[in-house]
């Protein structure tokens, strides 16, 4: 069975600026993919405002503690409501652990009128159609298949599967196009936003370029990861293109563009990762 997005981050309420939710496991890497509680916990805060008119700008997430799936709860407190824009704050944990396992800072504002321009072409990659399938394996071990990958059609767009006879290292950089198999626009046809940073949290690859074959096996969980939002689409196909920028004391950082296949810029976002060893079982 296809995994729905919206159904399996959606939250009800508890008390006043408390929600919980129950989150399947169709979602884990290892644990719940990073971005699939960024959305879960953004979609607390969205609940919380109550305010259509004020669209999602800008959230960034703290990676504090693991979160695994099952029951969560999530505290929200909006910290600011204004005319023009909201901010709240997000704390999300599982509800039998007291510690917080992520906070998210978030920016709603209303549509106003002033410059627009972006000032950056879109990746110069195959389309969709044209892209090779590609199988996503973790970089454990050729033919093991995160869950979370299941719930997308990918295709490769830039880079290369690590796991092929003619990998060789290169520049930092891997894009791929992802479409959810469970669609997860709206009734009026616009792709939900919260479906952005699933896909955002998925920039290890990129790191996997730049080492090239026999690199050692590895973990890359967030220590944060920031979304802006900057356009939406009614648009399926979604274009991930990833740089990683720097690679050093055992972390790494690197930045995303999300584009729709009719070359619209819908987010930029950057990430911090921590650099693991896999557990023994996966090598």
């Amino acid at each position: 069975m296809t995994a729905d997005l919206a159904q399996d981050t959606r939250v009800h309420r508890l008390a006043a600026g408390a929600y919980g939710a129950t989150l399947p496991e169709h979602w884990n890497f290892r644990s719940p993919s990073g971005g699939v509680l960024m959305t879960l916990a953004l979609r607390a805060a969205r609940t919380e405002l109550d305010a259509p008119e004020l669209q999602l700008a800008s959230a960034t997430t703290l990676f504090c503690a693991p979160i695994m799936a099952g029951r969560l709860c999530a505290d929200v407190e909006v910290m600011r409501r204004g005319g023009t824009a909201a901010q709240v704050m997000v704390s999300l944990r599982n509800t039998e652990q007291p510690q917080c396992g992520l906070r998210v800072l978030a920016t709603f504002a209303r549509q106003r009128s002033g410059p627009e321009f972006v000032d950056v072409p879109p990746p110069a990659v195959p389309a969709p159609q044209d892209a090779p399938a590609f199988a996503d394996p973790m970089p454990f071990a050729k033919g093991l298949r995160a869950k979370f990958s299941d719930n997308f059609e990918s295709r490769l767009a830039a880079g290369h599967d690590w796991f092929a006879d003619d990998f060789r290292a290169g520049e930092a950089r891997f894009a791929r196009w992802f479409r959810y198999k469970t669609p997860q626009h709206g009734a009026d046809g616009v792709l939900d936003p919260l479906a952005l940073p699933p896909i955002a949290d998925t920039m290890p690859p990129a790191v996997i370029m730049k080492l090239g074959p026999g690199f050692e096996p590895f973990v890359a969980p967030s220590l944060d990861l920031t979304l802006h939002f900057l356009a939406n689409t009614e648009r399926d196909w979604l274009l991930v293109s990833t740089h990683c920028r720097s690679a050093g004391r055992g972390l790494a950082s690197a930045h995303s563009e999300i584009w729709d296949d009719a070359g619209r810029l819908l987010a930029y976002a950057t990430q911090v990762m921590l650099f693991r060893r896999p557990p023994a079982a996966f090598v």
